[in-house]
């Protein structure tokens, strides 16, 4: 059973209990994680099809499960085999029912790699991100396969086991209106699960978005960010996090984590991406966990709001975030996914639309 209230679907040994969701398959309350190769406990609620689900709604299998509690190695041996997180979605009665589960391979992270960069003024210096373990992410840049060459050995990134948790939406009540986000667990997990439990901490509550950059170096609209109690865009929840190597591209809607130089330097803060041709260059950089899939205006109003220091991107008057809800995702169709698609930028009529979905 989980728990709803502000901090809907996240366990009661975590969070202050409000009211009770039932929920048609859950993790066993107390055991989350599964050894390598032991059963990956869950609890059934009634008689039910389970399906394992990719991102894109492809099925990876499915079995009839029994009320009670089930082992979903026995019923779903493919899910020892899951290179990221996927789905596991209950289906009664030929219908998608409840929130999927998540089932996440705990892995270490691959070694990051990374070389120092000029921005395009050709005098601040960052760092690059290049590769993760042996794998360059631009094979065709020759100063990257010149770096390359002087890596030291990878570290090992072995397998230890599996967590099991529901899927959960983060929903940002903000002074412009409702933003819900998916998360993406099969790109960035850790990342996904810190957003959603501080979220269900209270966290963001009060907070405002400190930062709109409605032009970027091309002119077209670039991010707007948020996340940080202080407001200056200097705090955070005091913990940094270690940067995931998550492929979801910037697209218009996508959430991403806000960070220094330092790859390993996110927090709390947030960003949400607005336009392709702007945000494409963020993409390897910084670590994309989810979409919104709701708020399309709410998000554009943040952009459309004067701002009082284009230096800083400082609005005149910030959007605030005045409540965060976590709850529990929508049912997954299985060969469809999620019924809701990544929220799309409206454009002119004879200009093609961002692709959306996953």
């Amino acid at each position: 059973m989980y728990v709803g209230g502000h901090t809907a679907g996240m366990p009661a040994a975590l969070f202050p209990a409000m009211m009770a969701l039932a929920l048609q398959a859950e993790p066993v309350p107390g055991r989350p994680f599964a050894r390598i190769d032991g059963p990956i406990a869950v609890r059934v609620a009634t008689p039910c099809e389970l399906v394992a689900l990719e991102a894109d709604g492809r099925e990876l299998g499915r079995a009839a499960a029994a009320a009670g509690e089930q082992d979903l190695a026995q019923l779903l041996p493919s899910l020892r085999a899951i290179p990221h997180a996927v789905r596991v979605q209950a289906v009664v009665g030929g219908r998608p029912t409840g929130a999927p589960l998540v089932v996440t391979p705990l892995e270490v992270r691959p070694t990051i790699r990374t070389m120092p960069d000029l921005r395009p003024d050709g005098k601040t210096r960052f760092t690059r991100i290049i590769g993760w373990g042996d794998r360059l992410l631009d094979p065709s840049d020759p100063r990257h396969v010149e770096a390359s060459k002087s890596w030291e050995k990878a570290d090992p990134s072995p397998r230890s086991g599996f967590r099991v948790d529901v899927d959960m939406d983060v929903v940002f009540e903000t002074t412009a209106g409702r933003i819900r986000f998916a998360m993406r667990p099969d790109m960035a997990p850790a990342t996904a699960r810190n957003f959603v439990e501080l979220a269900a901490r209270g966290f963001y509550d009060g907070t405002i978005v400190h930062r709109v950059v409605p032009r970027g170096r091309g002119g077209k609209p670039f991010v707007i960010q948020g996340g940080d109690p202080t407001g200056t865009g200097d705090g955070g929840p005091g913990y940094d996090l270690a940067l995931e190597p998550s492929a979801l591209p910037h697209d218009f809607g996508v959430v991403s984590m806000a960070r220094n130089d330092w790859p390993d330097s996110a927090g709390s803060q947030w960003f949400v991406a607005l336009t392709r041709e702007e945000t494409a260059r963020l993409d390897g950089q910084y670590c994309a966990f989810g979409e919104a899939v709701e708020g399309a205006d709410a998000i554009l109003a943040i952009e459309r709001g004067e701002i009082a220091d284009e230096s800083t991107g400082r609005p005149r008057a910030p959007v605030t975030v005045t409540r965060a809800v976590v709850q529990p995702a929508a049912p997954w169709v299985p060969g469809r996914g999620r019924t809701e698609a990544r929220v799309r930028r409206p454009v002119p009529a004879d200009r093609p639309a961002e692709a959306g979905g996953r």
